[in-house]
């Protein structure tokens, strides 16, 4: 509210900032589109708002517009006093990009920046992911299960899991199949509804099932966290 006052005023900024409210209702609802019209509409009108560009550049990043997404959550970033929150989210608009350098130099900063573990863990995902797409299968293994992505544990967090199901994936596609059925079980056991991971985990129990193709569809994408769309 103080933001939206001091780019429009008082008077304008209590209307502002319920079309905000609408765009992260529908934002949070998966209604893209709708949430499209009402943050582009919030750019437009107050382009030097932190936090309309960057849920205008969230839902651009939801509706697969990625050079929109990267465009209006650096300009958020530079708003917001650098707030690193959303590199993972910028990260991965660049790895459907094809852009792999700038996926690296990304992660380098934010590693560097020391966000909350949940940012680094999103961070660390996209990375693993983006190796993965360029058939660096190992390293990308490597990246998760290093940093102690694959540990068991009694009470799992959502990044923890997600984690999992991330590396039983490049596990999976990189032919070690015992592994990676241990971590699909674990999703499966922990969070029964995320993904296929209790159909890949049944499949994996099948000696006779044949070797799963790479998979060209994207992994889950990191969260909102952070920053000012909340």
């Amino acid at each position: 509210m103080n933001e939206l006052a001091a780019a429009v005023g008082r008077d304008h900024a209590a209307k502002l900032s319920e079309r905000m409210a609408a765009g992260v209702r529908a934002y949070e609802r998966d209604r893209y589109t709708e949430a499209f019209r009402i943050t582009k509409q919030l750019v437009e009108l107050v382009p030097e708002s932190a936090a309309a560009r960057e849920l205008h550049g969230l839902v651009c990043y939801r509706l697969g517009r990625w050079s929109q997404a990267i465009n209006h959550l650096e300009a958020a970033r530079v708003l917001g006093d650098d707030d690193t929150s959303q590199i993972p989210v910028m990260m991965d608009c660049h790895r459907a990009l094809h852009r792999h350098r700038r996926v690296a130099a990304l992660w380098d900063e934010l590693r560097a920046s020391s966000p909350s573990p949940d940012v680094l863990a999103e961070g660390r995902m996209v990375l693993a992911s983006d190796l993965a797409d360029q058939r660096k299968l190992n390293a990308a293994v490597e990246v998760l299960a290093t940093a102690g992505a694959g540990r068991n544990l009694r009470h799992p967090s959502e990044r923890h899991i997600r984690q999992w199901y991330v590396l039983a994936d490049l596990y999976e596609r990189a032919g070690d199949t015992a592994h990676a059925r241990e971590l699909f079980g674990r999703v499966a056991a922990a969070d029964p509804d995320l993904a296929d991971a209790q159909d890949r985990y049944s499949a994996l129990g099948s000696r006779s099932r044949r070797p799963r193709a790479p998979a060209k569809t994207r992994p889950p994408a990191p969260p909102l966290v952070g920053g000012g769309a909340q």
